[in-house]
């Protein structure tokens, strides 16, 4: 094409029509067998699954995986520290872990931490009943009748 100075498309969409058949003259190598030596494809054998993009990821503390500049939240309870991130063919994206598909979302923000301001307020003290509380009166190895003689005492 270089010699024929051929600059345009449409130029060379031409030489090629006229190239390619004395090309395959000349290189071709005719077929050993005639037949369709293809086989099928055997039972169980997941081809999407094969022929796809494979990524191994760090699933973080709070279930998240950044992949391809995106979060995704995964929500099965899992202890993992890697995940396999598949990305098909098709245009759909699984996210793996020992032959498990997990279920996840896409976020567009990261969970916040729990931090000691934002857990619940416990106080250091036990919680003391009031003293007219039922369980103040109650006392151990005493019969009925005692305790009923108690209570109207009361």
């Amino acid at each position: 094409m270089r010699l024929r100075k051929i600059r345009l498309i449409e130029e060379a969409n031409s030489f090629l029509k006229e190239y390619l058949p004395v090309y395959n003259k000349r290189f071709s190598v005719p077929d050993a067998k005639s037949a369709d030596l293809h086989r099928p494809l055997p039972k169980g054998i997941d081809l999407d699954r094969i022929l796809c993009k494979k990524t191994e990821h760090t699933l973080r503390n709070d279930w998240t995986v950044a992949h391809d500049k995106k979060l995704y939240q995964v929500e099965n309870n899992i202890l993992a520290k890697k995940v396999t991130v598949e990305e098909r063919t098709d245009g759909s994206m699984l996210i793996w872990h020992k032959n498990m598909a997990l279920k996840f979302k896409g976020i567009t923000v990261r969970p916040q931490k729990i931090t000691e301001a934002s857990k619940p307020h416990l106080s250091a003290r036990a919680h003391t009943p009031p003293k007219d509380h039922p369980w103040h009166n109650f006392r151990f190895g005493s019969s009925e009748k005692k305790e009923e003689a108690l209570v109207v005492a009361l």
